[in-house]
């Protein structure tokens, strides 16, 4: 094979669609270049009829968006609010900014997102927390109908993190339209992207209106600027609710591209003894943003071994998000696990999983290239072996 090292192979990078310059083009001409404005609008209609969502309010990042959601339901100091081990940071800090506490839920294997038993263990626990927050992981969903069996016995509403998972489904449903209120992130790095950018969607409108109004500051009806509350400027702008609109219409051939990936490794993979590939619940049908592998547990090597030796050959890769309840900044927060000994499923994937490279603009020489050099690493490592 004819290997090109001074290319190099991206994780997952921005993918223009060449529909975006026509909407920021009218974005120019019309001046309209602070946020609000026509492509803010029509990027959230066009969310909702693409997802189902009712309503939807764009703001500047799925972070923010993740904070006004958690400040609709109440949650405030002293309140405590369940999130996912497995997850970025993101889900979890926007907890903190509202002085609550964070409570760690462990993963199950078969989807490596949220654990029912877990959950429920911590409602033994913490019986009233003020909301969950369930992460659709490397774009694909929780399984909604037994986490919701157990919240909803509890009256507590769901805020769902699909932040990398637009597009994907549950049971035929798009996700971001399970919980209370849904999210997305249009990130660079997401399977479409505003550069940077979020939205949050919600099943009844005075939920979006009241975050709207507190991502505009706050701002009062009046002739003069007065403000009650406290207001925060996370709204989008209409330049880059433009590049929305473009890449929302090529969102499933982003997906159908992702899909590609995946199977083309998992079919390259199948007879790697050392690896597996992320599990796919029978229950929906996953965007394939990112590409996961675990290396089985009777093999020695750890990820940062083949990570390193990929980043050597000019191919990009990533470890599995670390969990939150072994960070640093939430040491000493609560944790539940989903092993019955008390041993954590999220912190076994985190230790021997990895993200391999699942750009949108992947060719196949580029994926036979990874594929031959994860082959080469275990071959080596089973003769040093």
């Amino acid at each position: 094979m004819s290997e090109k090292i001074d290319k190099k192979i991206l994780l997952a990078s921005p993918h223009m669609s060449g529909n975006e310059m026509g909407y920021i083009q009218e974005a120019f001409d019309t001046n309209w270049i602070a946020p609000l404005g026509p492509n803010v609008t029509g990027f959230e209609k066009e969310v909702c009829a693409y997802t189902g969502a009712n309503y939807a309010d764009a703001l500047s990042s799925g972070t923010a968006a993740i904070h006004m959601g958690l400040m609709y339901l109440g949650v405030g100091k002293g309140d405590i609010v369940f999130c996912p081990s497995l997850t970025f940071s993101a889900s979890a800090n926007p907890i903190i900014y509202l002085g609550a506490t964070p409570v760690f839920i462990d993963s199950e294997r078969e989807s490596w997102n949220m654990s029912p038993v877990a959950l429920a263990k911590a409602f033994e626990k913490y019986p009233n927390p003020k909301a969950v927050i369930v992460v659709n992981l490397y774009g694909q969903s929780a399984d909604y109908d037994k986490l919701k069996a157990i919240v909803d016995e509890h009256h507590v509403p769901i805020l769902e993190d699909a932040a990398e998972s637009l597009g994907a489904t549950y049971k035929g449903v798009k996700t971001g339209t399970i919980g209370e209120i849904g999210i997305y992130s249009f990130n660079g790095n997401k399977i479409i992207t505003t550069s940077g950018g979020g939205m949050l969607v919600a099943r009844e409108k005075k939920i979006i209106e009241k975050v709207e109004f507190w991502a505009t500051q706050a701002k009062e009806q009046a002739p003069y600027y007065q403000h009650k509350e406290i207001g925060y400027n996370y709204r989008m702008s209409n330049v880059v609710a433009g590049i929305g609109r473009g890449q929302l219409k090529i969102l499933d051939e982003r997906i159908a591209k992702k899909k590609y990936i995946f199977d083309y490794y998992a079919d390259a993979f199948q007879d790697l003894e050392e690896l597996e590939m992320m599990p796919i619940a029978a229950y929906g049908e996953p965007n394939y943003w990112l590409s996961c592998v675990t290396i089985k547990p009777e093999y020695e090597v750890r990820p940062k071994a083949l990570l390193d030796y990929l980043a050597s050959k000019n191919i990009e890769g990533r470890q599995i998000w670390k969990p939150m309840h072994l960070q640093p900044v939430f040491k000493g927060g609560d944790f539940f696990s989903h092993n019955p000994e008390g041993t954590s499923v999220a912190e076994d994937i985190f230790a021997r999983g990895l993200c391999l490279p699942s750009d949108t603009k992947m060719t196949d020489e580029d994926l036979e290239r990874v594929v031959t050099r994860v082959s080469w690493f275990f071959g080596a490592e089973a003769a040093r072996r």
